[in-house]
Parts: structure tokens; C-alpha cells; sequence
């Protein structure tokens, strides 16, 4: 018997389940919680430089490194936690990932107090609509749009960092602030939906 081929992405290993399982099941889908936007903001600064595989494969080592993503709970990390944090194996050892972790966390409180939710902050800079966009090949999909311009933009402004345009607009992607599976990929039309 001939298993039924399924059109993914093309960016999917399909050798690599953690890949398959994050495409198939998260990339894309419209997120409304601030714990889930915290842990992306956290793993998408740890990935700058690194291939998002690397960071999939260190997620749980994360989860438990970082309180589960609890930004009340990283906001107060110390140096010596920090210090602590950047002797952890099962984490991304960059002593300026982890430093931006926490000054994000503090920031990303900020951000809550005065809208009332992170959710709430960053669905304004797509007008509260996931963005549709039909693209048919990988070399396609850009690395920013203005939205994840002006997003950085007010995000450094208001003391975060690892936040660059293109790490931004991984967030956005990854959150289904926008929606760029491929239209011939099977996840397009039901992240279409879900938006």
C-alpha cells in the first residue's frame, strides 16, 4: 500500500517529526494568548542566527528554563540566574539571548499593563485580521513586510531587543499574524479558516 503523499511547505524536513509536527499543527494558526506570544518572542530571539530546528529541539529545555515561558516569573531573573541560564545545556548559551530574555519579559509586563494584553498590542499592527497572502514558491515569502517594520520598530522603542524586522516577522508568521503556508500546501486553507 502507497502512502498519499501530503504538499507541505517546502521549507519542512520531511525527515525531521519535530518540524513536521510544528508545521502541521502550530505554524500559522492565529494565536490570542500572551503565554504562547511570550514563548514564541522568546525561542525566535534564541533562533537569530541558528536554524529553527536547532530551537524545536531545545523547546522543553527552554519551557523548564524559563519558567514556562511565565513572563511575571523571567522579569525578575537575577544576574546569577542569568549566569546560571547561560551554563544550561539544554538551551541556546548565548549570554545576550538570555539577558534579552528577561529585559523582554519586563517589557512585554509593560506592554499588558497599558493595553491590557500583549494579544491586544500586536493584532494592531495587522488591523486585528491575520494577513492572507498567496505565495506559490518559497523564494516568494519575504523576510519583512512594513507591519513587521513598524511592529520592530515600536517593540525596540519600548526597551525590547532581538527584535529586528526579520525576527519580527517570524513572530508574526509563527503567531498566524499572517498566513504564508504555500497555497498548494494542505496547512493554507485550513490556517485560512481558523483566522
Amino acid at each position: 500500500m502507497t502512502e498519499t503523499r501530503i504538499n507541505r511547505c517546502t521549507w519542512v524536513g520531511r525527515d525531521n517529526p519535530l518540524m513536521l509536527e510544528y508545521h502541521d499543527r502550530e505554524w500559522g494558526v492565529p494565536v490570542h494568548d500572551d503565554p504562547t506570544h511570550f514563548e514564541f518572542l522568546v525561542l525566535e530571539a534564541a533562533q537569530a542566527g541558528l536554524s529553527w530546528s536547532i530551537v524545536l529541539k531545545k523547546r522543553e529545555g527552554y519551557r523548564l528554563a524559563f519558567s514556562g515561558f511565565d513572563p511575571r516569573k523571567v522579569a525578575r531573573y537575577t544576574q546569577k540566574r542569568v549566569e546560571k541560564l547561560a551554563a544550561d545545556p539544554s538551551i541556546v548559551r548565548n549570554r545576550m539571548k538570555i539577558e534579552a530574555a528577561v529585559r523582554n519579559a519586563r517589557a512585554f509586563l509593560a506592554i499588558q499593563n497599558e493595553f491590557g494584553s500583549f494579544n491586544a498590542y500586536c493584532w494592531r499592527f495587522v488591523d486585528g485580521r491575520p494577513r492572507l497572502n498567496r505565495w506559490k514558491a518559497m523564494r516568494e515569502i519575504p523576510t519583512t513586510s512594513l507591519e513587521s517594520d513598524a511592529f520592530s520598530k515600536d517593540l525596540k522603542r519600548r526597551g525590547f531587543s532581538f527584535v529586528g524586522s526579520t525576527i519580527v516577522y517570524a513572530h508574526m508568521q509563527a503567531v498566524g499574524m499572517v498566513n504564508d503556508h504555500l497555497v498548494g500546501c494542505f496547512r493554507y486553507r485550513e490556517v485560512q479558516r481558523l483566522g
